[in-house]
């Protein structure tokens, strides 16, 4: 996420590495660079020379305190205004009423559809919320059928009516079945068009009026940067949306819309979409934008994902069979599957402070956890508990019923033991103690990953 962003904003740093004090001309330089930078990004314009008019307002004649370089300042300075940029602070979704209402809108393509699932899955499950998704874009049958079946796999329902041609009586028969079978918020996603057009924004607006929703949300793709802003502005002139939802963060972004938006159409962005599964969804929080973009990682967000899928019983029992030294490859298997629930593997290491930077150019595939579960699928229950009596013979027999080979094989049972060792020291407060001293002592990287 960002990680050119990232690259750039660092290269603009280095200009003050090394320099004992800010001055207008060492200043100039860096905001040169950073100005470029989020150009690069797609930052609109008068966004991007605003945000470095500012850094620089603050930056020149601040006494720069001997226990911090000027490059330090400066980023905690841009640090700030990052934050200031995207919004301050992270600004809930309103699901308030009997029944709560949410209006979708945005342009086909932009993953609206996708987004009222995961927003209903969202609300479920850590909200305690009893959505019903309802389907009024008229116009395509595929996506009424789209939402029908993430409506099954989440296990919640879907108001449909295919034969009803107009879109807000559609809207008001949900509205009115949610009252009578207890459901206390109802997604409405509506059609989407290929470009703004007066058809659909006069839809759009005539659907708002009606139902009078607590929120209204316009979903865009963060991949098209500059063009997701202008698109966001069109649409908040005429229907006046509460908050935005950038979808597909995860790929190759450039990180314009989430740093232009806010500041362009004044409304915030509440959700980021991270993935294709269900639960790849977070609220946004523009402090830890700000930490990822400037390569500080995002700790916060890694620890309450691994929170989501902790097992307090579960995390128990690990830890007395690390004190005993009895892990094993059935509890190597099960860390595996937890990391797993919790997203993108890239994604996560990119959370980890410079650990964004090392991984800059090095492929992490989603199905490497596949092979070797494979692998560790093909033991048996005595090998899995007991690693130390795989021998070659054994080693051979695993690597055919897996479908890998020997290096392969032998690969694993050296991060096995790694892992092991690695748990071990962990399990001592003595050694954490002095882990973490290290890690301090080298800025919070990660060593030997």
């Amino acid at each position: 996420m960002f990680e050119n962003l990232t690259e750039k904003f660092e290269r603009a740093f280095k200009v003050l590495k090394g320099q004992g004090q800010i001055s207008e001309i060492n200043v100039a330089e860096t905001l040169k660079e950073v100005r470029r930078a989020l150009l690069d990004a797609d930052v609109d314009f008068k966004t991007a020379k605003n945000f470095t008019k500012t850094v620089k307002d603050k930056a020149i004649g601040e006494n720069v305190l001997t226990s911090i370089s000027p490059g330090q300042l400066m980023i905690k300075i841009c640090h700030e205004e990052l934050v200031e940029l995207m919004g301050g602070n992270e600004v809930e979704i309103n699901v308030k009423g009997n029944p709560g209402i949410v209006l979708m809108s945005g342009l086909q393509g932009s993953g609206k559809t996708t987004f009222s699932g995961k927003l209903a899955n969202f609300l479920k499950n850590k909200k305690g919320k009893n959505p019903l998704l309802v389907a009024c874009d008229v116009y395509r049958p595929a996506a009424i059928d789209q939402i029908h079946v993430l409506g099954d796999q989440l296990g919640i329902p879907v108001y449909s009516n295919k034969e009803e041609k107009n879109p807000v009586s559609i809207a008001l028969s949900a509205i009115q079945f949610a009252k009578s079978n207890g459901h206390n918020v109802v997604i409405i996603d509506t059609a989407g068009r290929l470009a703004v057009d007066e058809k659909m924004m006069n839809e759009i607006a005539e659907i708002k009026d009606s139902i009078k929703p607590t929120e209204t949300l316009f979903v865009v793709d963060s991949m098209t940067g500059q063009d997701a802003v202008n698109t966001a502005s069109a649409f908040n002139d005429r229907i006046n949306f509460d908050g935005v939802i950038l979808t597909k963060l995860d790929g190759d972004t450039r990180g314009g819309a989430a740093l232009s938006i806010k500041s362009i159409v004044n409304k915030p962005i509440k959700f980021i979409g991270t993935g294709e599964k269900m639960d790849a969804l977070d609220i946004f929080y523009p402090k830890r934008m700000a930490d990822r973009i400037l390569g500080k990682g995002d700790i916060v967000s890694l620890v309450e994902k691994a929170q989501e899928h902790f097992n307090e019983e579960e995390a128990r029992k690990l830890q007395k069979k690390i004190k005993k030294n009895q892990f094993d490859f059935n509890d190597f298997l099960g860390q595996l599957q937890q990391v797993k629930k919790m997203g993108n593997v890239k994604d996560l290491m990119g959370m980890i402070p410079g650990m964004g930077k090392a991984l800059k150019d090095t492929e992490i595939k989603e199905d490497a956890i596949k092979h070797i579960e494979a692998i560790i699928y093909s033991m048996t229950a005595k090998e899995r508990e007991t690693p130390e009596i795989i021998n070659g013979s054994r080693k051979d027999r695993i690597a055919k019923g897996s479908g890998t080979n020997i290096q392969e094989v032998n690969k694993l049972m050296k991060q096995f033991g790694d892992t092991k060792k690695m748990m071990k020291m962990m399990s001592n407060p003595a050694n954490m103690r002095q882990m973490m001293k290290q890690m301090k002592g080298m800025g919070g990287g990660m060593p030997g990953i």
